[in-house]
């Protein structure tokens, strides 16, 4: 009876010591587990790094601040400057993209893998970019269900999208999102040829004033931010935060997703298809060219260190351009607390999350942003082909050579107001930003906490 006691009551601390708490607009972080991660989850360390949403954590310098933009051409000729989550800092000098998955190497290009039992692999780059221009070239994965992409995603998840399903190679999906708030209506579709077949360089040029997505040098798509008015909320619905390119190949078509995101992957994955290579789907990136905004103040700014945000709203005016480190001590720290190495922190109680087993979040097959298919209704998928009335088309003869993103110009697009994040609480739960990480973690949490159930069963027996 007494082992039996004992034995109980190590599982309920057990229990209590990984579980953890999850966070979003209306629920923030506790002080122990302070940051509130890209997927939605409370911890240290890594949770605090790239995709931390201040508005979500315990406070908004919980986050470790961004580090400012830089104007480079990527090639992947090598893993040197590829440094996987496990490892990363924070030090954006001396690491590019971010890892997490298994990429690798291959004729100097860079393979992303999407093996069975994984949920794919997600490269981000280290530095954020506070409008700009973007250029990735590659050749996308195929099959039903394996969804590349290229995307710019901020901490406070605005998004500007290129997407590719795998069983519609002819198609570019356009698309963008305010703060994670998802609209079917903003996704738009781009022809071409075969994206698996051919490499494409896909371009996003972003100012303060519209966005311009263009394919080999011609424009598909221009959005301007005048038509993205909401007048219920009183603000622009328009992306304008800093933002980190992210290169990603993940399943849309996996089971345990909303059957609207399978739907419009395609179908579920076939993990045994002749499609795969060496026993995964693989997407192949040649290059990144980021070119930041020649702005020397105010907005795109990116002549200081870091970017920090100094209101919840989480607007482009919110945004601080200053001098504050990037660079945690080790994964026990946090924004507030960046020189931390565990031993002068303030440490959880055992009825409290354990801040210091959370300091790695997980990806998912639910993709790196927001995932409007999620509710289930995949049929807007199909109006997307054509172009929405405040949307310039592909029939554009403009040249992606002629954009002007890098040169500072403006209307001083500012988008004020102390209420201006308002309107995002009551939608963010839908934005699949929210639901990354859950899967891994489990898998992570369950191993540990059956270790920690062998032991004491060992000591009790």
């Amino acid at each position: 009876m007494v082992r039996t006691s004992i034995f109980v009551t190590a599982l309920a601390i057990a229990s209590t010591a990984f579980a953890q708490q999850t966070c979003d607009l209306n629920t923030k972080c506790p002080e122990e587990a302070p940051c509130c991660s890209q997927y939605g989850q409370c911890g240290v360390g890594a949770y605090c790094l790239g995709g931390c949403d201040p508005r979500s954590s315990f406070s908004l310098d919980s986050c470790t601040p961004e580090p400012v933009c830089q104007s480079k051409t990527y090639d992947f000729t090598s893993m040197d400057r590829i440094t996987s989550k496990t490892k990363y800092l924070g030090d954006a000098s001396k690491t590019d993209w971010v890892m997490d998955g298994d990429a690798v190497i291959y004729d100097n290009n860079v393979l992303l893998t999407m093996a069975p039992g994984t949920v794919g692999t997600l490269l981000a780059s280290s530095t954020y970019m506070w409008y700009g221009n973007v250029k990735a070239t590659f050749k996308t994965s195929r099959g039903a269900g394996v969804v590349t992409a290229f995307i710019l995603l901020s901490d406070v998840k605005d998004e500007i999208d290129y997407e590719f399903v795998g069983a519609a190679l002819d198609t570019a999906q356009s698309n963008y999102y305010f703060q994670g708030i998802p609209d079917y209506n903003n996704e738009l579709n781009i022809s071409l040829s075969d994206t698996f077949e051919n490499y494409h360089t896909y371009e996003i040029d972003w100012t303060p004033d519209s966005i311009t997505w263009s394919v080999d040098g011609q424009v598909g798509r221009v959005k301007q931010r005048t038509d993205t008015w909401n007048a219920t909320s009183n603000q622009w619905m328009f992306p304008q935060t800093p933002a980190r390119v992210q290169l990603s190949l993940w399943p849309g078509g996996l089971a345990s997703n909303g059957q609207g995101t399978i739907d419009w992957a395609g179908g579920l994955v076939d993990w045994n298809s002749p499609l795969m290579t060496n026993g995964y789907y693989y997407a192949t990136f040649e290059s990144v060219t980021i070119s930041c905004y020649n702005a020397t103040s105010s907005l795109g700014t990116n002549t200081g260190v870091s970017y920090t945000y100094d209101n919840a709203a989480g607007t482009n005016n919110t945004v601080v351009a200053g001098d504050k480190p990037t660079v945690l001590k080790s994964l026990l720290a946090t924004g507030t607390n960046i020189s931390s190495k565990g031993s002068s922190s303030k440490s959880a109680s055992s009825t409290k999350p354990s801040a210091t087993v959370q300091s790695i979040p997980g990806l998912t097959g639910a993709g790196p942003g927001a995932d409007p298919h999620a509710g289930g209704d995949s049929s807007s998928s199909s109006s997307s082909s054509s172009s929405s009335s405040s949307d310039s088309s592909s029939s554009s003869t403009q040249s992606a050579s002629g954009s002007s993103s890098t040169d500072g110009s403006t209307s001083g697009f500012s988008q004020g107001g102390s209420n201006s994040g308002s309107s995002s609480s009551s939608s963010h739960s839908s934005s699949g930003a929210d639901k990354l990480g859950a899967t891994q973690e489990k898998v992570l949490q369950g191993s540990l906490f059956a270790g920690i159930v062998a032991m004491v069963a060992m000591v009790v027996l």
